[in-house]
């Protein structure tokens, strides 16, 4: 192994560590807006594996779709319509033991999955440059009728109107 393939790797397991460590609090924090805050961290740690791939396209659509309009999205909902119920109500489910076992199984399911195939510790071969110009590609098929315009146009409606309802509901309170 080369000087920057062990850098990479250290990379990795430190983005991959603040990234499960992250969406571990996001699930387990008790206020909102704080759980919020960590899935911004997630989805950070997120970009950077995508940057370790040289995904430099998808980089960029992480940090500007995911952390800066849905994230931020959430925080304004959350900070629209939680004005009043602040640690009001038991925090934790009744049934959070059973949630945890069937979290376990799963994932010990999917460490004996994964640790059984073939190609989990390969490395994949990198893209020549200028072989395949696949941000053309995605997006000739984001904005395709015949592909993916329906879904792309259906999530950004849904996102205005959780963003209308959001205010409707911070409004009627007043």
């Amino acid at each position: 192994m080369t000087a920057e393939q062990i850098i990479q790797q250290i990379l990795f397991f430190i983005s991959a560590a603040l990234t499960l460590g992250s969406a571990v609090m996001v699930v387990a924090t008790r206020k909102l807006i704080q759980a919020a805050l960590w899935l911004i961290v997630s989805l950070f740690g997120v970009a950077v594996l995508y940057a370790l791939l040289d995904a430099s396209f998808l980089v960029v659509v992480q940090v500007v779709v995911y952390i800066g309009a849905i994230a931020i999205l959430f925080i304004f909902a959350v900070m629209l319509t939680q004005r009043d119920q602040r640690d009001k109500g038991p925090q934790l489910n009744k049934s959070w033991v059973l949630a945890a076992l069937v979290g376990l199984a799963t994932f010990g399911g999917l460490t004996f999955l994964v640790s059984s195939w073939t190609g989990f510790g390969a490395a994949a071969a990198p893209i020549p440059a200028g072989t395949v110009d696949m941000v053309a590609d995605l997006g000739t098929a984001l904005v395709s009728v015949d592909q993916y315009v329906l879904p792309f146009e259906v999530a950004s409606v849904l996102l205005l109107a959780a963003l209308i309802g959001a205010i409707y509901v911070a409004y009627n309170r007043k």
